[in-house]
């Protein structure tokens, strides 16, 4: 399926060589045509390439002006947009490493990233952002001068550290870039870790690694230039910097850059995108939402499932008979049209990446008609390693590896790739680098997966496997996506690591609690509502049904409930929304420990109180 007249115009990585390269190739080739678009002043603004060729331009002026070598690092820490960009394309071209920062992240942790990485410039969208990181500059010494982008009046320096406001620092007028970044081969990137167990670790790309996979990506699901990606994931994540913003570049396709998640529906009506790059937690919104919606309604809750079954076994190529062929356009119609519009209506692929989509999510969608697509990839693969195709999409497998990407399975089962994507290694972490990239080339992603006629599906993760007391074992990211699913639970860690049986902490739904509360006979503002025994063994019956097809032995016999949210600034999530499992069972360590002090007796069931 391809946009109304679609136009291949893909700008291969051998012609662009580098990043910079590859967007003075697209400027040269469709100066005119529409590059992003973003809001400003409340309305759309939209930058042609020959726009945006200037604005690079006098950033990479600006960027030269400063005490800075080739090869020396400079960071971003901004909202994604047409500013991320042009320095991100700019600094590239004067043979700078961009070491992106999370927006979302802790300013401990952006301080530590700063001072390893050893950055000399700070690009960022806030002064708010800089006050928060300013108490820790001790922590990165080499820092020299802060752009911001905000005008209203930052001190001159702050210690040793320049500070410039960017329509002051930036040369007035546009200018002409020049690509000075050096060879293919040469470094373009450190792109940080999430860090789910222990400090980040910088993932050193080159320029080559980034078009590899990009045109890797074009090769297994072409791209048109009249494609528009609506962008809502930050350009800091590895995923949407490669699949949203270097694949566009490299096909000609238009980029809008939502505002945020809470204007997520608002931008989709008024940017209709063809390409959507998203993580499962969207899905999983989308999907609690639909199921909010149909709670009290059991007409529209019968005909909305009726539509994702036939619309299933449509996509299957199974057959249900000449009443569910005569049922399809009317439910097409009433159900799966109107649901579709609420993603704008002409969206031709939806990419599902950066952590395992619950099988359920994939049926509800693509029964509905969303082509989604799943894939697999690690930072360290530049990311993307496999991924479905439109025309052949296995919804619970991560699809077939991208060409030119080799893939086999080491010990126990471990996920190995090597191809021009794979990383130069970790920066400063020879010892890292070699325990992940073996002497014949092969990234060991700690990955646990099957491969079955070239497919592959991912089974766990080799350092988080939970062994039982009972000596079976059991990967705990399978559980918590399915425990997910409850439009109740928000969140879910399993543990049981040693112990006879596995148990969970769950952060429930805030808006949804009132009702589970009195459902199960409790007050919901009780101060000991969450740990009362009716309340516990409403929400373990509820697990119990999404862990109905794990065996027995992967069953949650204990769960502890909470309504407090973990997230990115109370440090127990990563910025690409995994669990910090360490941090989390520190922080928990004595709910943890009544979850297992005793076994379950009786029913497979056990609530445990606070």
């Amino acid at each position: 399926m391809k946009p109304s007249g679609g136009t291949l115009d893909v700008i291969g990585a051998a012609e662009a060589r580098t990043v910079p390269g590859l967007f003075l190739s697209r400027c040269e080739r469709t100066p005119d045509a529409e590059a992003y678009r973003q809001r400003e002043h409340e309305r759309w603004q939209s930058y042609t390439w020959r726009d945006m060729k200037g604005e690079v331009g006098r950033w990479q002026r600006a960027l030269a002006r400063e005490p800075l070598v080739r090869g020396d690092r400079v960071a971003v820490l901004a909202r994604s947009g047409v500013e991320w960009v042009a320095f991100d394309i700019a600094a590239q071209a004067l043979g700078f490493a961009v070491v992106p920062l999370y927006t979302t992240d802790n300013p401990g942790n952006i301080a530590h990233i700063l001072g390893d990485s050893g950055a000399r410039l700070l690009f960022t969208d806030t002064l708010a952002r800089w006050r928060a990181l300013a108490p820790l500059a001790g922590e990165f010494p080499s820092l020299e001068r802060l752009v911001c982008l905000e005008a209203n009046g930052p001190p001159d320096r702050f210690g040793g550290i320049g500070i410039s406001v960017a329509h002051e620092w930036l040369p007035a007028g546009a200018a002409d870039p020049e690509d000075r970044a050096g060879a293919p081969q040469t470094l373009a990137t450190i792109v940080f870790t999430s860090g789910t167990m222990g400090r980040p670790k910088g993932v050193m790309l080159s320029h080559a690694n980034l078009l590899a996979n990009a045109q890797a990506v074009l090769d297994a699901i072409p791209g048109y230039r009249e494609d528009v990606y609506l962008s809502f994931l930050p350009l800091s994540h590895a995923f949407e910097r490669t699949v949203g913003y270097y694949v566009p570049m490299m096909a000609g396709s238009t980029v809008a850059y939502a505002r945020s998640v809470q204007h997520l529906a608002e931008d989709l009506a008024d940017v209709r995108p063809t390409v959507l790059v998203s993580v499962p937690r969207i899905y999983e919104r989308a999907s609690a939402r639909i199921a909010a919606g149909l709670a009290k309604r059991p007409v529209a809750r019968a005909l909305f499932d009726a539509a994702v079954a036939i619309g299933w076994d449509r996509f299957e190529g199974r057959h249900r008979g000449l009443a569910a062929t005569l049922a399809w356009p009317f439910l097409r119609r009433l159900v799966a049209k109107r649901i579709l519009d609420h993603f704008g209506g002409r969206v031709r692929i939806a990419v599902s990446g950066g952590a395992p989509l619950a099988a359920s999510l994939a049926r509800v969608f693509i029964g509905l008609g969303l082509p989604l697509l799943q894939g697999y990839g690690l930072t360290e693969a530049a990311p993307v390693v496999t991924g479905n195709r439109l025309d052949d999409n296995v919804a619970d497998s991560v699809g077939l590896p991208l060409p030119g990407v080799e893939l086999r399975l080491g010990a126990g089962g471990e996920l190995l790739v090597r191809g021009p994507n794979v990383m130069l290694g970790y920066w400063r972490r020879p010892d890292a680098t070699r325990e992940a990239i073996d002497a014949e080339g092969w990234l060991h992603t700690g990955d646990t997966a099957r491969i079955e006629g070239g497919r592959v599906y991912i089974v766990g993760r080799l350092k988080e496997i939970l062994v039982l007391s009972t000596a079976e074992k059991i990967a705990p990211a399978d559980l918590e996506v399915a425990i997910a699913e409850d439009p109740h639970f928000e969140q879910a860690m399993v543990v049981g690591e040693g112990k006879p049986y596995l148990a969970a902490l769950v952060v429930l739904n805030r808006e949804s609690w009132p009702g589970f509360a009195r459902a199960a006979g409790v007050d919901p503002r009780d101060p000991g509502a969450l740990a009362a025994p009716a309340v516990l063994n409403a929400a373990l019956a509820r697990i119990e049904r999404q862990l109905a097809r794990f065996p027995s032995y992967a069953r949650v016999r204990r769960v502890w409930l909470t309504l407090e949210p973990w997230t990115i600034e109370n440090g127990l999530i990563t910025p690409t929304l995994k669990l910090k499992r360490a941090e989390l069972a520190q922080r928990f360590a004595a709910e943890i420990a009544r979850l297992h002090d005793q076994r379950p007796e009786g029913a497979e069931r056990s609530a445990v109180r606070h």
